[in-house]
């Protein structure tokens, strides 16, 4: 039986800069640094990989964990920084909070880009929203529950 979701990965080209992002942008712990040397055939069948080589992070926000590759064989080929959300695939992740109009601040100086400001209060029900992009072009999206009435309200 399922019981939860344990975490979100993300490839990246640069595991050291992402860490150190996550943690100012997001208040991300670093909970482990590790990697794998190519050549791992155990690796290799999890991953559906050959000679894959990687560094490796985990951070956690509260219960949500972000596991964080650097693949240095093979190689990953980045995302185009663009890419629309409407694009197959995992299209973001949500990161919660009580003030979305300080944090989209606090964020665009920090150099996350932005689709669009947050929603007005009122526009979209119960939620405020917004979505941004890390330094790799990663969609987050900030919400903001106004009441309880929304579904993912906790």
């Amino acid at each position: 039986m399922i019981t939860g979701i344990n975490h979100v990965a993300i490839s990246t080209r640069d595991v050291d800069a992402i860490v150190a992002w996550y943690a100012e942008a997001f208040g991300f712990e670093l909970v482990s640094r590790g990697g794998w040397q190519a050549g791992n055939p155990m690796i290799d069948g999890i991953v559906g990989l050959r000679n894959s080589a990687a560094k490796t992070a985990i951070m956690r926000c509260g219960t949500f964990n972000i596991e964080i590759f650097e693949y240095t064989s093979p190689v990953g080929a980045p995302n185009p920084s663009d890419r629309p959300a409407s694009d197959h695939g995992y299209t973001h992740f949500c990161v919660e909070t009580n003030d979305i109009d300080a944090d989209y601040a606090r964020l665009r100086d920090l150099g996350m880009t932005f689709h669009a400001p947050p929603t007005p209060k009122g526009s979209v029900g119960s939620l405020r929203a917004c979505y941004g992009r890390d330094p790799e072009g990663n969609i987050i999206e900030l919400i903001e529950f106004v009441g309880d009435a929304h579904p993912l309200a906790r």
